[in-house]
């Protein structure tokens, strides 16, 4: 599965658009993790534990979209955006789409 931000695919021909595809991941962050990125950010420096958790909500987003885009017969997604938004009450929720168009190509 080819997966780009571009809205074409050099070397590729579009032949068919499939429709808009997306993947969503809501994490949340425990309490540990909120501690060890306490200390970081008391200290000074980046919080490895947050990061980590980042990451990973967004690879599985974008797992996610390329998943759906082959339900529906693609083979590629263009146009990839990633959106990033925190929620909850204490804002204790990271939500992470990636979102784009399924296509298939030659």
């Amino acid at each position: 599965m080819i997966t780009t931000t571009t809205p074409s695919i050099e070397g590729k021909r579009i032949q068919e658009y499939k429709g808009i595809v997306f993947g969503e991941v809501v994490a949340g962050v425990d309490v540990i993790k909120d501690f060890t990125a306490g200390i970081s950010n008391f200290f000074g420096g980046r919080s490895s534990t947050y990061e980590g958790e980042l990451i990973q909500a967004r690879q599985n987003a974008l797992r996610e979209m390329e998943e759906r885009a082959r339900e529906i017969g693609a083979n590629a997604v263009v146009g990839v955006d990633i959106d990033y938004e925190v929620l909850g009450s204490n804002n204790g929720m990271l939500m992470v789409t990636a979102s784009g168009t399924a296509v298939v190509t030659d």
